[in-house]
């Protein structure tokens, strides 16, 4: 369905792909896997046509329709949130209009939902509405970029059940290990500028990968050790007038021999939570708290405590309050009514599920870093940030320009 040779890619001195190939036949479910910022993102641009390739060549088979879900880009309608789902039919039948109600449904929708403008929903459930618009156009290949990002557990379920018999191709980017081996049927890795396919779920490439590389390793040992063993032997002879002639084929020999390269070390983030100011006993909490989008009223009547120490996860159907409860906690947003009591000496962060809002794109990362509420000198800005894997002039980077990821 779609080929790829001999693919180039690079971004000023950061190259993404060299000499990449690929193929995807229909039927296929990929996985793309491989560091964030390695340029799987752009890969899937360059599928589309949207990113050009520097060299190489790609094809398309004729008549092949390609659907792609970003991994944000919520869209701004005002439209109804069925009506956007259908926008790509001319005149939807009632057959259609039922599969779009059982698709917004899949995804967490309820009926009520359906007649909400979708510039009225939050970015993760207009996302959601995105996701069925794609569902229900059924392109030959489906390019899905973190799809499971904006999904609950219940219709994280459902999605993954429907992809399992989809009728077309899947090439999809994910960090849900489950949720690549339930869907997928091999891995693509994007490492080392190179696209490599991998049979078999998830265990199975780490397995293989690490077999490839203990060989590489061996490989490498015993070539260095060939290595110094002809080193040494050229300069026990070099000087010599009888074997000077045997030292110097040997020095061609070993100008001439093909180096074993290691890959270089995939890089893991490390953190280390500093130890905060002990607090009081009691952290925060919600008193008799109220909170309401217009009609639709969240909580009343809410009493919530959380303890110095306490480890707490909030689950629920869609809809039923866990985000806005967080920024309610957070400070993020103000409660209705009642009271929010922040204890003695805590200070409270809120890490969102949305980079909207949350980043200036004009700003570089060292600017972002360094606009925290702390009078924190450059030099320890720039040792957290270079644990986060941007190293030396990485910090420089407009965040617009960066990965999802």
């Amino acid at each position: 369905m779609i080929t790829l040779t001999g693919v180039h890619k690079s971004f000023g001195q950061q190259t993404l792909l060299e000499d990449a190939t690929l193929q995807i036949n229909a039927g296929d479910r990929f996985a793309l896997v491989g560091p964030n910022g390695a340029g799987k993102s752009t890969l899937f641009k360059m599928l589309l046509g949207i990113e050009e390739a520097d060299g190489g060549q790609f094809s398309l088979k004729k008549g092949a329709t390609v659907g792609y879900l970003p991994q944000e880009n919520a869209p701004v309608s005002q439209a109804t949130v069925l009506e956007e789902s259908l926008a790509d039919f001319e005149d939807p039948d009632g057959r259609l209009t039922a599969k779009a109600k059982a698709v917004l449904m899949g995804l967490g929708f309820r009926v009520s939902d359906f007649d909400r403008r979708v510039r009225t929903l939050s970015g993760g459930w207009a996302m959601r509405v995105a996701l069925a618009k794609l569902l229900l156009q059924e392109p030959d290949l489906l390019l899905l970029d973190e799809p499971t990002n904006h999904l609950d557990i219940d219709s994280l379920f459902w999605f993954q059940g429907y992809l399992q018999s989809y009728p077309g191709a899947v090439f999809l980017i994910s960090h849900d290990r489950a949720f690549i081996n339930a869907v997928c049927r091999a891995i693509v890795s994007l490492q080392d500028r190179r696209l490599k396919v991998y049979r078999g779920d998830y265990e199975q490439y780490l397995r293989e990968r690490q077999a490839e590389r203990d060989r590489l390793e061996q490989a490498w040992k015993r070539q260095q050790e060939e290595i110094a063993r002809m080193q040494e032997f050229i300069d026990r002879n070099r000087a010599r007038a009888s074997t000077a002639n045997r030292a110097q084929s040997m020095i061609k020999r070993l100008e001439k021999m093909e180096r074993v390269e290691l890959p270089a070390e995939a890089k893991t983030i490390k953190i280390r939570f500093p130890q905060p100011r002990r607090t009081g006993v009691r952290v925060l909490s919600l008193k008799n708290a109220g909170k309401a989008y217009g009609d639709i009223k969240v909580y009343e009547g809410l009493n919530f405590e959380l303890e110095r120490g306490w480890k707490m996860a909030f689950v629920g159907h869609n809809g039923a309050g866990k985000s806005t409860l967080l920024k309610m906690l957070a400070g993020v947003i103000d409660i209705d009514s009642g009271e929010r009591v922040v204890g003695f000496d805590v200070k409270v962060g809120y890490f969102s599920q949305h980079r909207e809002g949350q980043l200036d794109p004009d700003k570089t990362v060292l600017e972002e870093a360094l606009s925290a509420n702390r009078l924190n000198p450059e030099l320890l800005v720039r040792t957290v940030l270079g644990t986060f894997l941007f190293p030396g002039d990485a910090v420089h980077k407009k965040t617009a320009v960066l990965s999802g990821g």
